[in-house]
């Protein structure tokens, strides 16, 4: 009995979103032309095979990317509660200094690596 609110929720999303589905695809307009129906990617045009090797250096740098975004999510909180704690001790200061060290030996590894090397 809890869990109907949210399953009417849930039907009245899917009705909206269907329906707006169904109705851009009656009402839309329909000018097909090669252009259109072409593949599109970043606007080069395409060629050869789609199932050709990538080099591992672009999942790397992606990885790393991920990596130190995610890590950077952190400063947030960290920045919310910063003054609140900052009174009490200064211990909140050490904990981030030493996440940032972690951090910066991190990166300074992978640069030692070359892994952000594209040759």
């Amino acid at each position: 009995m809890a869990y109907i609110p949210i399953l009417i929720l849930m039907l009245i999303g899917m009705i909206v979103g269907g329906g707006a589905i169904l109705l851009s695809h009656f009402l839309g307009p329909k000018l097909p032309n090669l252009r259109k129906n072409s593949p599109f990617e970043c606007g080069v045009p395409p060629f050869g095979d789609a199932r050709h090797r990538i080099s591992v250096k672009f999942y790397l740098v992606a990885i790393l990317f991920l990596l130190f975004d995610v890590e950077a999510v952190f400063f947030f909180p960290w920045a919310v509660v910063y003054k609140k704690f900052l009174d009490i001790n200064s211990f909140i200061l050490f904990e981030m200094g030493f996440f940032v060290g972690i951090l910066l030996l991190g990166y300074y590894y992978v640069l030692k690596k070359g892994a952000l090397e594209w040759d």
